[in-house]
Order: structure tokens, then C-alpha cells, then sequence
């Protein structure tokens, strides 16, 4: 899809809106808590924003059930999609993936953060700290003229520097009118394959990595985790592709 300035202008507003929710369901996160609090903090956060839940009921092709809940949070070996649940308590050194959706005035915005909860090891660090610089060099490379294959190709790079591997088989994709769009946003690829970036397409770049393999195993409820059980770091943003260059929706101001 291609969208005009004018409903970018929209999602911007709209980005800038999760983008701070996001920042202050991270602060929000601590040792003791359930992940069904973080999840009705969540819901709360998008109704005073003016907004809706993009994720609560939302059923991507190929799951078997609607999506439970605002928040997808995934805790360690957990990648991506966790359901919060009052049975889940955040722990000492825990690596929290908290990824959120919000409808705002007709169009979707999608943006995940990592929290390293401490005391935690010197891997789970490093793996958030490759995964949003993963993300940086991801959004780097969407510029008008340049293919998905170079923002693939950029967060593989930096994964790789550090030692450890991309999740198989999760991408990011296109985002506006509808949550899921085209086209898929790769995190590992070639520079010049794949579709074609052009001035107006909105995407949703999300490194999900692994410290092990990279193998991930979807559960029956529909979440992502990591075939070895190691654990796992996911950043994302809202990016539009601008005759100026990338153009970061999700980012709080």
C-alpha cells in the first residue's frame, strides 16, 4: 500500500502516541508482577490515548484462535505473540518482550521494546542491545530506491557481529489501513532482492533474534519460542518511507 503524506501525518500522530505508552508500560514493568497487569495497563494507556487495541481479537492467517488480550507479552525463551496471563510473574533477570498495536483514527501503528529486567546476565544485555541496534541499521536502509533484502540484509549484519541468529521464519511486514499488509519486512536477506521500496509505503521493521539457533517452535496458543529454550530480544517501530529518507512513526517526541 501506498499512503499519502496527509495519512502518515495521521499515523505519525497516532506512532507517537504508542511510542509513549510503550515507554511507559517499560518503566511499568517490574519483579512481581503479573503479566495480566502489564496487559490491563496497556489496555488503559490506549483508551486514554484515544485509541483502540489493534492485537485484542485479531486473528492473523494461519491461528487458531483470535488473539486474547491488548499486549503480546514474551518473557525469555518466548519470541513473540505471549499471552499475558495472572499465572505469569515477572522474575528477577527476566527479558520482557512487550509488543503492542493501536488502531488511532483509521490506521494501525505497531512498535515492541525489551526490557532487561536486573539482575540480569550479561547475554540477556547483549541480546537486547543487538536487537535495537538491529533495528536502528534495519531503518537505516528504508529509503526510497532500496529493496526490503537491504533492511534484511542490515539487521543480519549487526546480529551476526553479535554472535547471535535471527528467529527463522518471523518477519516484519506493511502496516496502515489493516494491521498485516504487504509486503513481509525480512530480518536477514540481500541488499537489492525483494520487493522494491517506495515513497509512501509504511512498514513495521522488527528484528525478533535468538541467542541460540535461531529455530522457533509455535505453541498451541499461537505464541513463538525458541526451539533450544534460550532466550530471545524484540524491537520494533512504525517506519515511513519518505522522499527525505525513513521516517520513525513510533517514536515518542
Amino acid at each position: 500500500m501506498i499512503y499519502t503524506p496527509e495519512e502518515i501525518a495521521v499515523m505519525a500522530e497516532g506512532g507517537k502516541r504508542l511510542g509513549e505508552i510503550l515507554a511507559k508500560l517499560a518503566e511499568y514493568t517490574k519483579i512481581g508482577m503479573t503479566t495480566q497487569e502489564l496487559d490491563q495497563r496497556a489496555a488503559q494507556l490506549i483508551a486514554a490515548a484515544g485509541g483502540t487495541p489493534s492485537f485484542l481479537g485479531y486473528r492473523p492467517a494461519g491461528a487458531q484462535e483470535p488473539f486474547p488480550a491488548t499486549l503480546c507479552a514474551s518473557r525469555n525463551e518466548v519470541v513473540v505473540h505471549g499471552i499475558p496471563s495472572s499465572q505469569e510473574i515477572i522474575q528477577e533477570g527476566d527479558l520482557v518482550k512487550l509488543d503492542l498495536g493501536m488502531h488511532y483514527r483509521g490506521f494501525h501503528v505497531d512498535a515492541a521494546v525489551s526490557v532487561v529486567v536486573p539482575p540480569a546476565t550479561k547475554e540477556k544485555q547483549l541480546l537486547a542491545a543487538a536487537a535495537q541496534e538491529a533495528l536502528k541499521a534495519g531503518i537505516a536502509q528504508a529509503r526510497v530506491g532500496n529493496t526490503v533484502g537491504h533492511i534484511g540484509s542490515a539487521i543480519a549484519s549487526v546480529v551476526r557481529r553479535y554472535g547471535f541468529s535471527v528467529a527463522l521464519g518471523l518477519t516484519g511486514h506493511g502496516i496502515g489501513r489493516k494491521l498485516h499488509e504487504d509486503p513481509y519486512v525480512p530480518n536477514q536477506g540481500t541488499a537489492g532482492e525483494g520487493i522494491a521500496l517506495r515513497e509512501g509505503m509504511v512498514l513495521a521493521i522488527e528484528p525478533m533474534i535468538c541467542a541460540g539457533s535461531g529455530e522457533v517452535v509455535e505453541r498451541r496458543d499461537g505464541s513463538f519460542v525458541t526451539k533450544d529454550g534460550k532466550p530471545s530480544s524484540h524491537w520494533e517501530h512504525t517506519v515511513a518511507i519518505t522522499s527525505r529518507g525513513p521516517l520513525v512513526l513510533t517514536q515518542p517526541r
